[in-house]
């Protein structure tokens, strides 16, 4: 491995890149390196190809190093254990980005491993992470030629800004994320607050031009020779049998319109043609003669679209399938919808939680709470499937990520809505795009759960067909037209803009027309979608459900915090169980009651409440008598504040004992005669008499 160490200056930020010196038994290896945030990238094949398989076996793992920021991890072991959600999602960026670019018949077992050695909290480990896996890949010999980049876009006081730093973000209202070669985007991803398809269009090419600007750097760096990707060889003869009568099958297949029969057709047509050209051909692989077969069903496809100007199932290029939208499906979740678009359904559901229930998530930046949850879930029987559900998938963090991303930019202030929210989509049919359905499925679930977000939110898959210049954009594409088709473009956003973005494409040559012809055609399919979700409910429930928690917030000075809490939380424990409610505290003094039972929320609020009241003298208190002393008995007045009655203020008659007059646990009367310099509290009794 040739060393080499260089240096690639962006938007004045430089990034160091070095090979040859550490993992030098990988077939290629470099470190990445922007402020103090270092990330080992290293590429690993087989030197054989897999047999009998027709895909790329692609495996990319991104770890952090808990040390890379002077941490030990947390838990009984001490170690990191699984990658946490964060590191899949980089995982799936880093793949994305290069998955398109390696040669067609590719497969060699590839592996990609980015580890974080460093971190300085404030430079991105996603970007050097994908371009030290294109410097890996380029100086390996994997047959990966084409350098590749990445570079994220913010927005911040209306201006674009390239590689914000942590900082930044925070006050960014747009994130996007964009990798790709000198000549085509590979992928993006995008998270926004309502910006317009026009601003949009701006930051991607914004993107481009920097992404391109990183790419011919690379092209300096040295290669080793490549292993050869060779395309399959087949018997001529038996290509010909099969194009004689596969052809015609093909074209009949594709305009079938149901997906099970259109499926079962050319399946079973490949059952008996296999069976029958084994038997002339016993020599030949069964995969040769699937592998002829599907490359004739995916030209056919094509070219029903491109050529004949049709979809498979009839609809026209901008036309959306069928939707139903039904809110309060399930009678006790706190709020729930059954969205159906063709045959992809998605019932989604809200849960309602305490600030208690906010998932703590221990990154390297350190430990945040997060109190928007979405969890998507893909089981087998919604494609037909006998799949167990065992742990969640890579897939499946993915598109719950999307649809998270999508409707986080309506959601109340937390200070305005305390509830931890939790969404939850059950895919139960599948057939293209239910991220999509997750997310209007989630925001019709929010409405009917009376949670007051800003806007509806709806979603749209959009695809391509491109050959040279002869090109189609298809609005919500089915599944076959996102496996057959050139690009998978999800939009989502309100009428007001975009709040998410997800794109992955398989060619060079997406122009800015085309970029812009499909988000435009993208808004028009998502305010249809919108249009449809009205109809079914306007605007989010008045009340919220009768299962879902009630809750108060105020806040608290901070010095009053440990009175609450009481000595090993003491007093805490004492509301709660008096009321029933669950009492959480911020660090700033916002407090969040809440329970089932709106009156012990409300009991437990007036008690906050008079912790904040100081003791007025002249004022008239109802007090408890708390402690019995030979010179008098105390009282206490408000929560935790006490003040002495004297035995000459029992009564306006003489009182010999101070148990001839009360008694520990009685209510009293009292007036507030002074507070003195130390702040202690003079009460009286024979002063609200006296006032009568």
């Amino acid at each position: 491995m040739q060393y080499f160490k260089k240096e690639i200056e962006v938007a004045g930020k430089k990034f160091v890149v070095e090979s040859g010196k550490v993992a030098k038994q990988a077939s290629g290896a470099c470190t990445v390196t922007i402020g103090e945030t270092v990330v080992l990238v290293t590429a690993v094949s087989s030197k054989e190809p897999k047999v009998g398989i027709d895909f790329m076996p692609l495996t990319v793992d991104y770890r952090e190093r808990t040390y890379a920021a002077g941490k030990i991890p947390g838990g009984f072991f001490k170690r990191e254990a699984k990658p946490r959600d964060s590191e899949i999602l980089v995982s799936r960026i880093i793949d994305r980005s290069i998955r398109p670019l390696f040669p067609e018949y590719w497969r060699n077992d590839t592996q990609i491993s980015a580890i974080v050695l460093s971190y300085d909290g404030v430079n991105d480990t996603e970007i050097a992470s994908v371009i030290g896996t294109s410097v890996a890949l380029i100086t390996s010999d994997i047959p990966f030629t084409t350098p590749i980049a990445c570079v994220r876009i913010g927005r911040v006081d209306g201006k674009f800004v390239i590689n914000p730093t942590k900082e930044e973000q925070k006050t960014s209202d747009l994130d996007l994320l964009v990798s790709g070669t000198d000549e085509a985007v590979t992928m993006v991803e995008a998270a926004s607050l309502e910006i317009s398809e026009t601003e949009m269009l701006e930051a991607l090419e914004l993107a481009r031009n920097t992404v391109k600007a990183i790419c011919e750097v690379q092209k300096a760096f040295p290669q080793k020779k490549k292993i050869e990707a060779a395309a399959p060889v087949y018997n001529a003869a038996l290509k010909a049998d099969i194009d004689a009568e596969a052809i015609a099958k093909a074209e009949e297949g594709v305009t079938i319109k149901d997906k099970d029969e259109r499926e079962s057709f050319w399946s079973n047509y490949k059952k008996d043609l296999t069976k029958r050209l084994l038997e002339k051909y016993p020599e030949e692989p069964a995969s040769a003669i699937s592998a002829i077969l599907e490359d004739i069903y995916y030209v056919k496809a094509r070219e029903l679209v491109l050529n004949k100007k049709v979809r498979t199932d009839g609809r026209g290029f901008e036309e959306i399938r069928s939707i139903t939208c039904e809110t309060g499906f399930l009678p006790r979740a706190h709020g729930s919808a059954l969205f159906t678009r063709g045959q992809t359904q998605a019932l989604v559901s809200v849960t309602l939680g305490t600030p208690g229930d906010k998932q703590i998530l221990d990154e390297l930046a350190g430990e945040s709470k997060d109190r928007f949850l979405l969890h998507y879930n893909f089981p087998g029987f919604s494609t037909g499937e006998p799949r167990g559900e065992r742990s969640t998938s890579r897939r499946e963090i993915g598109h719950g990520n999307l649809a998270k991303r999508a409707l986080r930019a309506v959601l109340p202030k937390e200070e305005d809505f305390g509830y931890t929210i939790r969404i939850v989509s059950d895919i139960l049919e599948s057939n293209g795009s239910s991220s999509m359905a997750s997310v209007c499925g989630g925001s019709l679930a929010l409405f009917n759960a009376g949670v007051p977000v800003k806007a509806a939110v709806a979603g749209v898959a959009m695809g391509l067909i491109k050959e040279g210049d002869n090109y189609v954009v298809l609005t919500d594409i089915m599944g076959m037209e996102d496996h057959l088709g050139d690009m998978d473009f999800k939009v989502a956003g309100t009428k007001n803009g975009i709040t998410a973005l997800q794109m992955d494409i398989k060619i060079s040559g997406l122009t800015h027309d085309i970029l812009t012809k499909a988000l435009d055609q993208a808004k028009r399919g998502r305010f249809f979608i919108l249009d449809k979700m009205d109809s079914a409910i306007s605007a989010p429930s008045s009340d919220l459900s009768v299962y879902a928690p009630r809750m108060e917030t105020l806040k608290i000075p901070q010095n009053k915090i440990g009175e609450l809490i009481g000595p090993g939380g003491k007093n805490i424990r004492k509301l709660q169980e008096a009321t029933g409610a669950k009492v959480d505290i911020d660090e700033d003094g916002t407090v969040y009651i809440s329970g089932i039972d709106n009156d012990g929320v409300l009991s437990a609020k007036a008690y906050v409440e008079s912790l904040t009241v100081e003791v007025e003298v002249g004022k008239i208190y109802e007090g408890r008598i708390t402690k019995i002393m030979a010179f008098g008995a105390f009282a206490e007045v408000l929560p935790g504040k006490e003040g002495l009655i004297h035995i000459s203020q029992l009564s306006e008659k003489r009182v010999a004992k101070v148990e001839d007059a009360v008694s520990e646990g009685d209510t009293v009367t009292v007036k507030v005669l002074e507070i003195d310099k130390q702040g202690r509290v003079n009460l009286s009794i024979k002063a609200v008499n006296e006032g009568k």
